[in-house]
């Protein structure tokens, strides 16, 4: 046998080749998406109602909202922040300026310093 095939058999396997990305994708941690109260749905409704009369003005908004993980149940709430350029009841989306889109149902709150003088409790 010569030198070098003899240096192969002790040469590194990776038996379980892509075992490391399965046990890091197992450990991620994911969030359970919240179910809302009816009141809380109506607060967001208005806030919604009252961007839309502002619509010329452009005031900045933060819309916290979920996103579903891709690979597997779950997801984590991210909030956005920027200018609404539109709300579409027909797709059911808040649409901001750079083309980010938010669908309603996954919409957790919404904030602006324009909603600061106004009282939303229920």
């Amino acid at each position: 046998m010569t030198l070098h095939d003899r240096a192969a058999q002790f040469s590194p396997f990776a038996a379980l080749t892509g075992h490391d990305a399965a046990i890091a994708e197992t450990a991620r941690l994911t969030d359970k998406k919240l179910h809302l109260s009816e009141d809380r749905i109506a607060v967001i409704n208005e806030k919604l109602r009252m961007l839309e009369e502002m619509f010329p003005e452009c005031p900045e908004v933060s819309i916290t909202y979920f996103v579903p993980d891709g690979k597997k149940g779950g997801g984590a709430y991210t909030t956005k922040t920027g200018c609404v350029k539109r709300i579409d009841p027909i797709k059911g989306t808040v649409e901001f300026a750079d083309h980010t889109s938010v669908p309603f149902d996954d919409i957790f709150d919404v904030e602006s310093a324009a909603f600061q003088s106004i009282d939303f409790s229920v």
